[in-house]
Protein backbone atom coordinates (compact mmCIF):
# COMPACT_ATOMS: atom_id res chain seq x y z
CA UNK A 1 0.00 0.00 0.00
CA UNK A 2 2.80 2.40 0.87
CA UNK A 3 4.39 1.72 -2.48
CA UNK A 4 1.22 2.65 -4.39
CA UNK A 5 0.89 5.89 -2.41
CA UNK A 6 4.53 6.81 -3.11
CA UNK A 7 4.04 5.89 -6.72
CA UNK A 8 0.93 8.05 -6.95
CA UNK A 9 2.76 11.01 -5.40
CA UNK A 10 5.67 10.48 -7.75
CA UNK A 11 3.30 10.39 -10.73
CA UNK A 12 1.52 13.56 -9.53
CA UNK A 13 4.84 15.41 -9.18
CA UNK A 14 5.94 14.17 -12.59
CA UNK A 15 2.64 15.29 -14.17
CA UNK A 16 2.88 18.76 -12.59
CA UNK A 17 6.45 19.16 -13.82
CA UNK A 18 5.53 17.92 -17.27
CA UNK A 19 2.59 20.31 -17.53
CA UNK A 20 4.85 23.18 -16.43
CA UNK A 21 7.39 22.35 -19.14
CA UNK A 22 4.66 21.97 -21.76
CA UNK A 23 3.23 25.38 -20.86
CA UNK A 24 6.70 26.95 -21.08
CA UNK A 25 7.30 25.33 -24.46
CA UNK A 26 3.92 26.54 -25.71
CA UNK A 27 4.80 30.14 -24.68
CA UNK A 28 8.17 29.81 -26.41
CA UNK A 29 6.50 28.69 -29.63
CA UNK A 30 4.04 31.58 -29.50
CA UNK A 31 6.87 34.08 -28.96
CA UNK A 32 8.85 32.63 -31.89
CA UNK A 33 5.78 32.86 -34.14
CA UNK A 34 5.21 36.49 -33.13
CA UNK A 35 8.86 37.35 -33.82
CA UNK A 36 8.59 35.71 -37.25
CA UNK A 37 5.42 37.70 -38.05
CA UNK A 38 7.12 40.93 -36.97
CA UNK A 39 10.16 40.14 -39.09
CA UNK A 40 7.99 39.49 -42.14
CA UNK A 41 6.12 42.77 -41.63
CA UNK A 42 9.36 44.71 -41.18
CA UNK A 43 10.88 43.13 -44.31
CA UNK A 44 7.80 44.05 -46.34
CA UNK A 45 7.85 47.63 -45.05
CA UNK A 46 11.57 47.92 -45.80
CA UNK A 47 11.09 46.63 -49.35
CA UNK A 48 8.26 49.12 -49.94
CA UNK A 49 10.27 52.06 -48.63
CA UNK A 50 13.31 51.03 -50.67
CA UNK A 51 11.20 50.86 -53.85
CA UNK A 52 9.78 54.31 -53.14
CA UNK A 53 13.26 55.75 -52.50
CA UNK A 54 14.65 54.25 -55.70
CA UNK A 55 11.72 55.59 -57.72
CA UNK A 56 12.22 59.07 -56.26
CA UNK A 57 15.95 58.97 -56.99
CA UNK A 58 15.24 57.92 -60.58
CA UNK A 59 12.77 60.80 -61.01
CA UNK A 60 15.34 63.23 -59.64
CA UNK A 61 18.02 61.84 -61.95
CA UNK A 62 15.75 62.25 -64.99
CA UNK A 63 14.76 65.76 -63.93
CA UNK A 64 18.42 66.73 -63.49
CA UNK A 65 19.29 65.31 -66.93
CA UNK A 66 16.45 67.24 -68.60
CA UNK A 67 17.01 70.49 -66.74
CA UNK A 68 18.55 73.30 -68.77
CA UNK A 69 22.19 73.86 -68.01
CA UNK A 70 22.90 77.14 -66.27
CA UNK A 71 24.60 79.73 -68.45
CA UNK A 72 28.19 80.29 -67.46
CA UNK A 73 28.84 83.62 -65.84
CA UNK A 74 31.18 85.85 -67.76
CA UNK A 75 34.56 85.93 -66.16
CA UNK A 76 35.59 89.20 -64.62
CA UNK A 77 38.13 90.95 -66.83
CA UNK A 78 41.21 92.27 -65.25
CA UNK A 79 41.41 96.05 -65.60
CA UNK A 80 44.37 97.39 -67.46
CA UNK A 81 46.02 99.89 -65.16
CA UNK A 82 48.94 100.85 -67.39
CA UNK A 83 48.95 104.36 -68.83
CA UNK A 84 48.50 104.75 -72.56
Amino acid sequence: MADSKGSAERDAVRNRAQSHFQAAEKRDVLVREEIARDRIATDAKTAKLRALRLAKEEEERIAAANAPKPEPRPSARKKNTTAR
